[in-house]
């Protein structure tokens, strides 16, 4: 096993409720394996530690390392399972497994999951958080696309929410809270959003602090995404949530996404499949895990200054399932 970090420019400022960047940091693990006749094959999976879930980049890759030993002695993705918790380095290591196995095998994973035909997908396109002039402009450079996210949690949302819907009139908007509302703003919010027409509101609350969603009307359904990591969360979010947003660095790795999907389908929830800003290597596996999914969340590239090679293809605001050359 081989890891790598690496840092990726990110086109102007990616800016959310709690904070904002303009480099993308993501680590690569490589798995090698050779076979009795010599021959070397080898899988990629790609992460993105994330602060807000406790991780560094070198909290991940001591992960990574400890249980090296155990990955190149045969350990599988149900052993990883075991070995390290939900997050950005499990995902990193399981992705690549999961491309190792393809390159093994022949069986690309998309028919190993059931999904012999992945077909493209309509992805959202992200909006920053800015002033709602500043948000306005963006959303009319991007009103082409048919699926927009716009990222709020602050003060005036209001003002927000109006200034993109006139922005992006023919556009379908997602709203992007990030645990950024309160019980003292989170009704005006919501109703604003019900009567400007938003399709989805994602994370309105802190995690944690989301019971007051049992009691507050639905007409805009909402979505979990820091509320939900893994098949363990569901239970608790019935009731408060309409939809579930799937990571693979939350979930730590399309093995477990896999199942949070199916469980969340059979308990009822809408499913959006979303990601961190990276490259293709970390979109790869989701393009495969989002095929039925109501939402797509998947730009990362786009908002890079430049991609991973053999990325992925986006056109009219679409995103393509992954060659070979990529991944899986």
């Amino acid at each position: 096993m081989t890891f790598t970090t690496q840092s990726w420019p990110i086109k102007g400022r990616f800016s959310i409720a709690r904070e904002s960047r303009t480099e993308a940091v993501v680590i690569t693990c490589k798995i090698i394996d050779t076979d009795d006749k010599g021959r070397q094959v080898s899988g990629r999976g790609e992460c993105v530690p994330y602060q807000r879930y406790g991780e560094t980049n070198e909290s991940v890759l001591t992960q990574m390392q400890k249980v090296e030993p155990a990955v190149c002695t045969g350990v599988g993705r149900e052993g990883l399972a075991e070995l390290l918790p939900a997050g950005a380095a499990r995902n990193a290591i399981d992705c690549a497994l999961w491309d190792l196995s393809a390159k093994q095998t022949g069986t690309s994973v998309a028919a190993q999951i059931g999904c012999r035909m992945p077909k493209p997908l309509e992805t959202a396109f992200t909006i920053s958080i800015d002033t709602p002039e500043i948000m306005a402009q963006a959303c009319v450079a991007a009103s082409w696309r048919s699926l927009l996210k716009v990222k709020v949690g602050g003060e005036n949302d209001v003002a927000r929410i109006q200034a993109v819907v006139l922005a992006a009139p023919d556009s379908r908007i997602i709203l992007d809270a990030n645990e950024g509302w309160r019980d003292d703003n989170i009704t005006e919010n919501l109703e604003a959003a019900a009567k400007a027409g938003i399709v989805l509101i994602e994370q309105p609350l802190p995690a944690g602090d989301d019971s007051l969603l049992q009691n507050l009307p639905h007409h805009v359904p909402i979505c979990a995404d820091e509320s939900a990591h893994t098949t363990d969360d569901l239970d608790a979010l019935d009731g408060l949530y309409d939809v579930i947003n799937i990571k693979l660095d939350k979930a730590g790795g399309l093995s477990e996404a896999l199942k949070l999907r199916d469980k969340a389908k059979s308990m009822g929830f809408g499913v959006m499949v979303g990601c961190m800003v990276s490259t293709s290597l970390s979109m790869a596996p989701a393009v495969l895990l989002a095929q039925d999914a109501e939402f797509v969340d998947l730009d990362g590239p786009l908002l890079l200054k430049s991609d991973c090679d053999n990325g992925l293809k986006y056109e009219s605001g679409l995103v393509y399932p992954p060659e070979p050359e990529l991944w899986g």
